[in-house]
């Protein structure tokens, strides 16, 4: 019988951040909400504010027998922009930096290596400053934030196209 294990990210506006985990064999599930901040059971309208301390993240349940840390790492990577110090895309602000929470040491491990490899390879010319930090205490994001991409297709999809998220993505990970 296997164990789940956790992984969380920031990656901006954690509506664009579910999709590209949900779909894939192993993992169960994806939640968004907080993390790293000192406002304890944050609501979206303090998170908005910029003043707790908190990200917008995705947090991935999965089975490690199934789909490895390092996959989802590496799926990870190419949905932000790791050279932005002041948010993602259109979104502003210090909820929306970019952020690797690792639970145990040998995500810690798996998740510097990567950030080193990408800093010395070439693909950006800025400093990569997604942050690796230690996992602290995740706040479920409120209900109507959960699966925003599946409940809210159209709206989602309207956002996605005007945060630039995409265009980003196509010129520096999928060339």
């Amino acid at each position: 019988m296997s164990t789940y294990q956790k992984a969380t990210f920031a990656g901006g506006c954690f509506w664009c951040m579910v999709k590209p985990f949900d779909q894939w064999d192993g993992v169960k599930a994806v939640l968004s909400g907080y993390s790293g901040g000192h406002v304890e059971n944050p609501t979206y309208q303090q998170i908005k504010t910029g003043k707790t301390g908190h990200y917008e993240v995705v947090q991935i349940t999965f089975n490690p027998e199934i789909i490895s840390y390092q996959q989802i790492l590496d799926l990870y990577w190419p949905q932000i922009d790791p050279t932005d110090p002041d948010g993602q895309f259109h979104d502003r602000g210090p909820q929306y930096r970019t952020a690797i929470f690792y639970h145990n040491e040998n995500q810690q491990k798996l998740a510097q290596l990567a950030k080193n490899q990408l800093a010395t390879s070439g693909r950006f010319k800025e400093e990569i400053v997604t942050d690796i930090l230690p996992a602290r205490t995740f706040y479920p994001a409120e209900e109507y934030h959960q699966d925003y991409y599946k409940k809210n297709t159209e709206a989602y999809q309207i956002d996605r196209e005007k945060s630039g998220r995409d265009p980003f993505i196509e010129q520096h990970w999928n060339s």
